[in-house]
Parts: structure tokens; sequence; C-alpha cells
């Protein structure tokens, strides 16, 4: 580039190419009349121009062209940045990528997939399976400056997908759950969780001394906490159920188990589908209220 003013002067709807041949850092330009931000990568040379399509570079590649195409996603991604989706506020410090498990997962990290999204790159985002590694586990917010909230960009991300073609075990785990009042993504029944927790804590009770008034109250009414249990658990790692009975024998806690709505996971959050997480929450929080609980406890 000869000279810096023709980066001043750029205009929406202006198209660069870009030769990837030479190593040099990325540029963030401005275009100054507009204040809308184009991500430039600098090259050997670029020549630009006013008219739609007519950038050349020594070595021709694909224009990349902004703020062209109307973005569904970067609407959603506007209601979640501060000062009324003030894009400019993500200072690309990297400290959401510093601190994320998933980061380098299908070339991706947090905050390349926040500029993704700011730069209205719906079907690049769509087609990454990088929203699907994201735990959503809110990480990266707390470490960042301007309190971004990238898991929720994830999980509008993930409704990019259709319904039927998002990943087949979380589908399939929250359609089981949607089956019954258990809520459990193993498909347990009232009636099998009620067995399998009243059969352990009599094993517990015979076999291991000093626990011989160990309880795991079930539907117990009035009860201060109401207890959630991930619903592997009692279909396939049933012993794994009894340390947290201990440790709330221990402290002489009030708590039950619940027969409806005592799966503590739910897939359907994860699959980003908001009237059936709903469902399932609703289901749990009737159960808790019920009872007459106080407080919920989940273990997810």
């Amino acid at each position: 580039m000869h000279k810096k003013n023709n980066i001043n002067k750029l205009a929406v709807g202006s198209t660069v190419t870009v030769c990837r041949e030479a190593a040099r850092p990325k540029q963030l330009v401005r275009a100054a009349s507009v204040k809308q931000e184009f991500l430039i990568i600098s090259t050997k040379w670029v020549r630009m121009s006013k008219k739609k399509g007519t950038g050349l570079c020594s070595m021709a590649e694909e224009a990349i062209k902004l703020g062209e195409n109307k973005s569904k996603f970067i609407d959603k991604v506007k209601e979640h940045l501060p000062d009324g989706g003030n894009l400019n506020l993500c200072l690309t410090c990297g400290a959401c990528s510093s601190g994320c498990p998933a980061t380098g997962l299908a070339d991706m990290d947090p905050r390349k997939f926040l500029r993704m999204a700011a730069l209205g790159m719906d079907e690049e985002i769509k087609k990454s399976p990088w929203p699907w590694l994201c735990t959503m586990c809110q990480r990266c917010i707390y470490v960042c400056p301007m309190k971004i909230n990238i898991p929720q960009l994830v999980y509008y991300a993930r409704q990019l997908t259709p319904r039927e073609d998002r990943p087949k075990g979380i589908l399939g785990s929250c359609d089981v759950a949607l089956r019954s009042d258990t809520c459990s993504a193993m498909g347990a029944t009232e009636e099998d969780f009620q067995f399998v927790v009243e059969d352990v804590l009599e094993e517990v009770q015979a076999e291991q001394p000093g626990w011989e008034d160990l309880q795991a109250p079930i539907n117990k009414k009035g009860s201060y906490f109401y207890l959630n249990q991930n619903s592997r658990e009692p279909v396939t790692e049933a012993d794994e159920m009894i340390p947290l009975w201990k440790i709330l024998h221990k402290v002489d806690a009030d708590w039950t188990y619940g027969t409806k709505g005592w799966a503590a996971e739910n897939y359907c959050m994860f699959l980003a589908d908001d009237e059936a997480w709903e469902h399932i929450t609703r289901v749990k929080a009737k159960a808790v209220e019920d009872l007459g609980c106080k407080v919920w406890l989940n273990t997810e």
C-alpha cells in the first residue's frame, strides 16, 4: 500500500483483495467517515478501488467482502455486548482465549469466534464445529475486561444449525429426557430410580460399618434441600451416589430426592432448544415446589 489516505477514505461496500504471501501482522483499519471496522491482512502489494470487485493484488485471491449481507446472527451478538452492542469494545486482548479449554480445537478460539460474529460471518460460523466443542463454562466472561458474554453467543450460534442436524448424542439425550417427568436422559423411570436408591442404601447399611443410620430419602415433604442426581449414575454407576449421601449425613442436612424431576442434566439446554430446555427446567422446579423444599441442589 503506497498511501495511507486510501485506507482512511475506504467506504462501506469497498472490496479489498488480499495476498497472503507476506508475513506481516494483522491490522484493524477504521473507515473514518462511517466509523465501521474492516479487518485487513497487511501484504506486499494491495491495490484498492472504490468500485466493487476491482481490488487486485500480485497473487489474485477471492476478495474479502464485508458489510454487504445483513446478518441475523450479528443482531443476537449486539444484544449481549456492553453499551448497546458496540463491537468496538472488544479489545481483542485474547484473555478469553488464554483460559479457554476449547482454544485451538477446530482451528478456533473465543476471540476468533467473536470477531467472526462481529463481521457477520454467519455461514462460516454455521459450518464450524467449534460452537459444539465449547462447554459454555463461562470462564471467558470472568476474564474479559469488557464482560462480553461469549457463551451466550455460542448458544445462539448453535441455533444456526437446524435442530435435526445438531449433534445426534445431544439431540437424542434431549428427546429421551422429554419423554417422562423424571427428565432422565438415560430414560430411567420413577420406579427404576427409587428401586436403585433403596437397593444401594440397603447394601451400604448392611455392609459398611458405621453407616447403619445412613439415609437417602425420596419424596420427603418439607425437606430443606431437594437433591438432583445425574441420571447416568443410578443407571450405570450407582455406587457414585454414595459419597454425596455420606457428606449430607455427616453435616446432618435435611434433604430428599424426588421421583419426578430428579435427573440433574439438561441436554436440551446444550442443544440450544429454548422450548425444550424450559420445559425440562419447569418440570424440575415443580417437583421441588410440590415437596415444599426450600433449596434446589443441582449436582450438574
